[in-house]
């Protein structure tokens, strides 16, 4: 059965919305294979496999679901089965892309197809439908996708608080002696402990390995009086995403680390508080940027400030010099400025949310040093 925070998450009423963005972007109709724009319109978490699934949402007409015969009692079972949409099994011996086609009307000039659509399957839909141009469907959903409802940011929240919870738990794994991957293999434990249904990513950047934004867990045994990064993130049954950054360090740390640390929390905070309706991105990361290269380590901070996150854990907007497109309510993204200037670094994230009058940060966990051991 339908629960409410499903209905409110996935709303019949997002399709037509869809339908109103692809009229809007010119497109005969957008074509979502398995992926999150199929998730976000339908609450249909489908398997990727070589049978094709597809959501078709016309400009002028109904949307419909081709699902494998296979597949059908699971879509039936998802939100999608409570929409509305039509859903049209397809057995092992038809042509599920000659199907859409027939079903769409001749003649169209062009189709949007899911920005993660395997190859073979866009490759398929253009030998059905050979007058029809693609184009990535991303730019059609983006819109609708970027500014989150009350809903969707009430399941960020909750995914924040998940992955807070595992921050609290890092200091009982950290210690000298174990190595990178027996503390991110605890911290992975952790994130499906408290509430999440899979571990996208765990960072354990030990030493100069903190000075590897996208360091992998390694063998390293992290020694006394290290810094370490902990990136930490993963997805909650709403299909919503978590992700956090916080430091820790394994007795006193080095007095040079401790100076840019301090930087770096300054950094963090002016760039968070920057956040408010009709600021744009470029701003909110020039807020950090500008501390951290006054004190000297402009070059140690070398990627964007943040990124937006949904039911992705990097989509639009991103927060980076260049992007002037205003912040609106309901968006999504992280602030995670670094300093990396070689034998450690450190980098501290937040997800927060543009609210009417300024952000709601929706992980409120220390974000100073943590010191253990």
């Amino acid at each position: 059965m339908e629960t409410d925070v499903t209905t409110e998450l996935y709303p019949r009423e997002r399709l037509g919305r869809v339908r109103e963005a692809t009229a809007k972007a010119g497109l005969g109709a957008v074509l979502l294979t398995p992926g999150p724009d199929l998730r976000y319109v339908t609450g249909y978490d489908a398997k990727q496999l070589e049978r094709l699934t597809c959501l078709v949402v016309p400009a002028d007409g109904e949307a419909f679901l081709v699902v494998p015969r296979l597949e059908l009692p699971a879509a039936q079972e998802s939100p999608a089965g409570a929409l509305g949409v039509e859903l049209v099994p397809w057995d092992e011996t038809d042509d599920p892309y000659a199907l859409v086609a027939r079903r769409l009307p001749g003649g169209l000039a062009s189709v949007g197809v899911a920005d993660r659509m395997w190859a073979v399957m866009a490759l398929r839909f253009r030998a059905a439908m050979p007058g029809a141009e693609q184009v990535a469907a991303g730019g059609v959903l983006r819109e609708l996708r970027m500014r989150k409802s009350a809903a969707e940011v009430a399941a960020l929240r909750e995914a924040g608080a998940a992955i807070d919870r595992v921050h609290r738990r890092v200091p009982e794994f950290l210690r000298a002696g174990r190595t990178e991957r027996e503390v991110g293999r605890d911290i992975a434990d952790a994130i499906i402990a408290e509430g999440h249904e899979a571990v996208d990513f765990v960072i354990v950047g030990s030493g100069p390995n903190g000075a590897n934004p996208h360091a992998e867990l390694s063998d390293r045994v992290i020694q006394a009086g290290e810094p370490v990064v902990v990136d930490i993130g993963g997805t909650m049954p709403s299909g919503y995403c978590s992700d956090s950054t916080r430091n820790y360090c394994v007795g006193e740390p080095p007095a040079d680390y401790a100076a840019y640390f301090a930087v770096l929390e300054e950094a963090q905070r002016l760039s968070r508080e920057a956040v408010r309706p009709g600021v744009t991105p470029e701003a909110v990361d020039a807020a950090a940027r500008d501390v951290i290269a006054a004190a000297g380590h402009g070059e140690h901070f070398f990627h964007r400030t943040g990124h937006g996150i949904g039911l992705e854990s990097h989509e639009d907007p991103y927060i980076v010099a260049g992007n002037r497109e205003p912040l609106e309510p309901g968006m999504a993204f992280s602030i995670e400025p670094g300093i990396y200037p070689g034998p450690h670094g450190a980098r501290i994230e937040d997800i927060v949310v543009c609210t009417e009058d300024g952000y709601e940060a929706m992980n409120v966990t220390e974000r100073g040093l943590v010191v253990v051991g």
